[in-house]
C-alpha cells in the first residue's frame, strides 16, 4: 500500500467475464492498493460471487466500513446482478442515479454499475465495463474524442464534453479467433514468433479493403501458399488485415473526427496503435486505472463518498 496516499474513500471492483481487478481508492481518486484474479463471471463455480469478492477485499473491508462499486459484465444475464442499460448520451450522473444496490452477508453494500446501448440503422449496441473505464478518462482531462477499447468486441466509443453519445462494437478479436481455429487459413500458421512486416502489410491490404474483406481473406491461404510470405507470419498477416478492415469502417466520416484514445495496455492495445498510425492517425493511450478512476466520479456523483 502507498503510504503516501489520502486515506481509502471507496472500493472498486471492474469484473469482466475472463478476470477482475479490484481497487482501493483515495479520497482524491487515486488508487491506493490493488488486487487481480483471473475468476471473471464465467470462471466462478456456482455464481459464488460473493464467496470470490469477499476473499479478494475482505482485508479492505475489515479495516474500515467502504462503499463499494462493481462494473463489467458482473452486472449482465450472466453475472451476480442484472442491471438494465442506460441509454445514450451518458455521464457520470447518469450512471449514479442508475445505480443498483445489494446488500450482502456481512451487511456490507455492493453497488452496481449499469451498462450502456445505444441503437444503429442495424440494430442495437451494448456495453458493460467500458462506460465505467470512460467516465474515469475525464479525470485526466480526456473530456472529448473518440476512444479505441481494443479486446475480442472491441470498442469505438464517441465523448463529447465529458458524456458518452455513441459508440459501436467489433467483433475483430473473435473472429480472429474463429478463423484460426476452425478454418482451413488456420492450418497455415506455423510458429509464435512475430513479423511486424507482415501485420504491417495486412493492415494496409485492410485500410485499402473496403468492402472486399471476405475476398481479401482468402489471400490469408494464397500469400503463403506462393511463398509471398512465409507461413511463421500469416496470424500477423490476418490480424493486421482484420483490424485494419475496423480502422477502415470505424474512422470513415464523422466517426473518425476528434482526438483518438486507447484504452488498455495489452499486446493488442499495441497493435491497435501501430494500425492507427499505419493509418496515418494520431492516437495517445489511456492509463490503465481508468476503471477506478470512474468508479470514484461515479460514486461521488451519488454522494457515496460523505
Amino acid at each position: 500500500m502507498n503510504s503516501a496516499a489520502s486515506e481509502p474513500a471507496l472500493i472498486g471492483v471492474d469484473w469482466g467475464t475472463s478476470s477482475l481487478r479490484a481497487f482501493l481508492i483515495g479520497a482524491e481518486g487515486e488508487v491506493i492498493d490493488g488486487v487481480s484474479s483471473p475468476e471473471g463471471i464465467m470462471q466462478v463455480s456456482g455464481k459464488c460471487f460473493e464467496a470470490v469478492l469477499d476473499r479478494l477485499i475482505g482485508p479492505w473491508v475489515a479495516q474500515t466500513a467502504l462503499p463499494i462499486l462493481a462494473s463489467g459484465m458482473i452486472t449482465s444475464r450472466n453475472g451476480w446482478v442484472e442491471t438494465p442499460y442506460a441509454a445514450m448520451p451518458l455521464g457520470a450522473d447518469d450512471l449514479a442515479q442508475a445505480l443498483k444496490s445489494l446488500e450482502v452477508a456481512n451487511g456490507t453494500l455492493v453497488h452496481f454499475v449499469t451498462g450502456a446501448s445505444t441503437e444503429h440503422a442495424g440494430g442495437p449496441d451494448v456495453m458493460r465495463g467500458e462506460e465505467t473505464q470512460i467516465i474515469g478518462a475525464s479525470s485526466l482531462g480526456l473530456n472529448d474524442g473518440t476512444f479505441v477499447m481494443p479486446g475480442t468486441h472491441s470498442k469505438w466509443v464517441q465523448v463529447v464534453d465529458r458524456r458518452i453519445v455513441d459508440f459501436s462494437t467489433y467483433m475483430t478479436g473473435e473472429v480472429f479467433a474463429a478463423l484460426k481455429g476452425h478454418t482451413i487459413l488456420g492450418t497455415l500458421m506455423e510458429g509464435d514468433d512475430v513479423s511486424e512486416e507482415a501485420f504491417e502489410m495486412g493492415v494496409t491490404a485492410g485500410l485499402e479493403g473496403g468492402a472486399n474483406l471476405l475476398h481479401n481473406l482468402f489471400h490469408v491461404r494464397t500469400l503463403p501458399l506462393m511463398g509471398k510470405i512465409p507461413k511463421g507470419s500469416t496470424a500477423d498477416y490476418m490480424s493486421g488485415l482484420l483490424i485494419g478492415t475496423e480502422v477502415a469502417a470505424a474512422t470513415r466520416g464523422a466517426r473518425g473526427a476528434g482526438t483518438l484514445t486507447i484504452v488498455g495496455r495489452s499486446d493488442l492495445s499495441d497493435r491497435y496503435e501501430r494500425a492507427l498510425q499505419t493509418a496515418g492517425l494520431e492516437c495517445r493511450r489511456a492509463p490503465d486505472d481508468i476503471a477506478a478512476k470512474g468508479h470514484f466520479l461515479i460514486a461521488r456523483a451519488a454522494g457515496l463518498l460523505g
